[in-house]
């Protein structure tokens, strides 16, 4: 934490120029939904869409967490435990994900037309 008024100025200068990139990131996202010139793959919302948006999303929310939650003065074991929780995530999508392969065949579900 910021002890000095030195450090201080430098914390706040770090917070303005983080906000900035995140304002910047807002306009890039809003700029690649709504410029066709800017749209990616095939016209209109596809995946490649998906992969840029959530990648800028991804980008946004790790500078979010490393600088504004303080997680770049943390222990070794909160990154453990945050990466294990992203990796039970990412396995439960994926399980999830799975469930397209194993359709359910019930009178309640399916009509059979």
């Amino acid at each position: 934490m910021a002890d000095t008024p030195e450090a201080i100025k430098k914390s706040v200068k770090t917070y303005l120029f983080v906000g900035g990139i995140l304002f910047l990131g807002t306009i890039i996202t809003v700029l690649v939904a709504t410029v066709p010139a800017l749209d990616i793959g095939r016209h209109g919302f596809d995946a490649m869409d998906c992969i840029l948006g959530l990648a800028i999303a991804t980008f946004k929310a790790s500078l979010v967490a490393y600088i504004f939650m303080h997680l770049n003065h943390e222990k070794k074991a909160v990154y453990w435990l945050f990466g294990s929780g992203l990796v039970m995530v990412c396995s439960l999508a994926f399980l999830t994900a799975l469930a397209i392969f194993d359709p359910i065949y019930d009178v309640f579900f399916y009509s059979g037309k």
